[in-house]
């Protein structure tokens, strides 16, 4: 599936730019390609290069925890949940912590903290994966909750709309919440559906129930206070939690009597030839969707997209919020400059300017994880990974969508 995505794009962008070139006179489409291509590999690198410094941290302090046995004691709580949705991993084996870490990661919206937590995960699942190049069954599970992951605390959407004179930059809060949720959801159903999970199982819908519990809970604490106070207490909640374990990792450790500093430089040394590792994966997919969109074949599937929404009498001004949408499985930073682009254009608290916030929030990016996780652990099969996280995304698209209408419109 990736390959064929891959290829895809490169072979569309050829085809649209070819057409660029001897039908409209457009001398400088190819020369735009190979530009998009030179500054999106060294963009790839330099991602990579930042990331090592991120990942040596998290892993050394992962490493730690692991070590003091805080993450066994984290694991315990979720292994009755893990046990039915990836029996494939055996009980209190250290990718169970790894999970648990980028899961709540996620959750607090500490994108830089969830990445390296991820890729222990995955390099952990992948010590017990009886086909190396073949993606297992809980290695894909995971990969679709994290891309669709839902996120509690999105302060970084709020900022950006503060920063570019939204009114009340909070007021997308619920919306993204709601979006969030659709999409994990989407993604659980699209896996346990291949997987022949069962998600009636009393446990199963008791940790789903009491998710569903939380959120609700956040929902009516959070939306009741002012945006300023909202938006400090979500901060501090998100950063206090953190801190709060690696201070508890480091603590344990010192209790008993293990040498923490030395822990944490295994790990970290681990860290950064994993960032190393990551590098060809990143190149290609980040190239791969630069040429795609420096050919005009992105502003063309839109285009056509509003062609056939005014042949249907559709409202579309959901249109102006696309170009977020068709980014976000590709590329983070490039999904939060369209949601930036179009609050700049088209006004903050406009409906693209809201629709934009919400599809930003809703999900994360699919192809970027799967380039770095599965590039991470050496895998090429990658089986239905693509498929499942696509239906997360496509539902949590569908969703901001229709919320936006719903609270906005």
């Amino acid at each position: 599936m990736l390959n064929f995505i891959w290829i895809f794009l490169f072979l569309s962008a050829f085809v649209t730019a070819s057409f660029k070139l001897l039908v409209l006179g457009d001398t400088q489409v190819f020369s735009e390609l190979m530009t998009a291509m030179f500054s999106l590999s060294k963009t790839a690198f330099e991602i990579s290069l930042g990331l090592s410094g991120v990942l040596a941290l998290w892993m050394g302090i992962m490493k730690i925890g692991e070590h003091s046995g805080f993450i066994a004691l984290l694991t315990r709580v979720l292994n009755p949940l893990f046990n039915r949705l990836m029996p494939d991993i055996p009980q209190n084996h250290p990718a169970l912590g790894a999970i648990t870490m980028n899961i709540a990661a996620n959750m607090l919206g500490l994108d830089n903290a969830a990445t390296p937590m991820g890729i222990k995960a995955m390099q952990e699942m992948q010590s017990i994966n009886p086909h190396p190049d073949r993606a297992s069954n809980a290695q894909i599970l995971f990969l679709v909750l994290n891309t669709s992951s839902v996120t509690l605390f999105p302060v970084t959407i709020f900022a950006y709309r503060a920063q570019l004179g939204a009114a009340n930059p909070t007021d997308v809060f619920i919306p993204i919440l709601i979006a969030t949720y659709v999409s994990t959801l989407a993604g659980l159903l699209a896996v346990a559906f291949v997987q022949k999970i069962n998600l009636l199982d009393k446990v199963v819908l008791a940790y789903l129930g009491g998710l569903t519990a939380l959120i609700i809970g956040l929902l009516s604490y959070f939306s009741s206070l002012d945006q300023v106070i909202m938006l400090e207490q979500s901060a501090l909640l998100s950063n206090l939690v953190l801190f709060s374990l690696v201070a508890a990792f480091i603590a344990a450790a010192a209790y008993q009597r293990l040498n923490a500093y030395e822990l944490f430089i295994e790990g970290a040394k681990q860290g950064f030839q994993t960032a190393v590792g990551i590098i060809p994966y990143l190149v290609a997919m980040l190239v791969a969707f630069g040429v795609f969109r420096a050919s005009g074949a992105l502003e063309l599937l839109t285009g056509g997209i509003r062609l056939m929404v005014d042949f249907l009498q559709i409202d579309n001004r959901f249109i102006d919020g696309l170009p977020t949408a068709l980014m976000k499985p590709f590329s983070g930073s490039g999904a939060r400059a369209m949601m930036i682009d179009t609050m700049q254009s088209h006004g903050a608290d406009s409906f693209a300017g809201r629709l934009a916030s919400v599809v930003q929030g809703s999900t994360e990016t699919t192809f970027y994880v799967l380039a770095v996780y599965f590039g991470a652990a050496g895998i090429s099969n990658i089986r239905h990974a693509a498929v499942c996280g696509l239906i997360a995304d496509f539902s949590g698209i569908m969703a901001a969508i229709f919320i936006t209408y719903w609270f906005f419109g």
